[in-house]
């Protein structure tokens, strides 16, 4: 991994967890967040609230409402909200004042490597990565799923697909970021794509920078697209928009 993956993942395994066990009762589906954009002609995007970013310049000191109301305005299915808060000035803060201003399904984005860290705070969708996880993916699934959530498994190869499979993964994405020199391909998802269940929802993940790569990754089988620096680069309302409509 580079040094900057290597930092945050040190950084997760020392982050505490929450105080009690979350149950959520009202997660909000983003399969069917996209079935509704599909039946409305929207491309289905996750539109990420990032303050910053080891793999991108400057940040943002906008507050995270303002920008996800914004975004949702755009035509954006779903939202993704950091809480991490080492590397990316995310916080779990951040997470609920978001959820409770919208009313789609919110990506809880950080880097989950314990049970304990499930119960920070109630969550539509968290990430689990396959490849910071090991052996210890399939029992991270079953605990977000045992308090209500749903899950999204993030791979970079066959070899960890398979895993997320055999996982009991129904929601994956494909990061076309290598965590090795940080270098983007968007052929990544190309070539992983072919292999994901067809009753999966499947995500393209990073390196989306225009219309015509959105569409690139639509037309390899992405479900949805997640779409973070694009869009919080200028205005997001209409940097969505773009995407939405391509």
């Amino acid at each position: 991994m580079a040094p900057a993956v290597r930092s945050i993942l040190d950084a997760a395994r020392e982050r505490p967890g929450g105080d009690s066990r979350v149950a959520v009762d009202d997660a909000r589906s983003l399969p069917a967040a996209f079935a509704a954009a599909e039946a409305d002609g929207r491309t289905p995007v996750v539109a990420e609230v990032k303050p910053t970013s080891p793999t991108t310049e400057g940040e943002t000191d906008r507050d995270p409402v303002e920008l996800a109301e914004e975004m949702v305005a755009g035509g954006a299915a779903a939202l993704s909200v950091l809480t991490e808060p080492e590397h990316f000035g995310g916080s779990v803060e951040n997470y609920e004042r978001v959820r409770e201003a919208v009313d789609v399904p919110v990506l809880r984005k950080d880097f989950l490597v314990t049970e304990a860290q499930l119960d920070a705070v109630a969550a539509d969708v968290v990430l689990l990565i396959a490849r910071f996880l090991g052996d210890e993916l399939a029992p991270m699934v079953e605990a977000a799923r045992e308090r209500g959530m749903q899950v999204l498994v993030e791979v970079h190869s066959e070899d960890e697909l398979e895993r997320a499979v055999d996982a009991g993964a129904e929601i994956i994405g494909v990061n076309n970021r290598d965590l090795a020199a940080l270098e983007v391909d968007l052929g990544t998802f190309e070539r992983v794509a072919p292999a994901v269940p067809e009753d999966a929802t499947l995500l393209a993940e990073s390196g989306i920078s225009t219309p015509a790569d959105a569409r690139r990754m639509r037309e390899a089988g992405a479900d949805g697209l997640l779409i973070g620096t694009a869009i919080m680069d200028g205005d997001p309302r209409e940097n969505t928009t773009r995407f939405v409509n391509a």
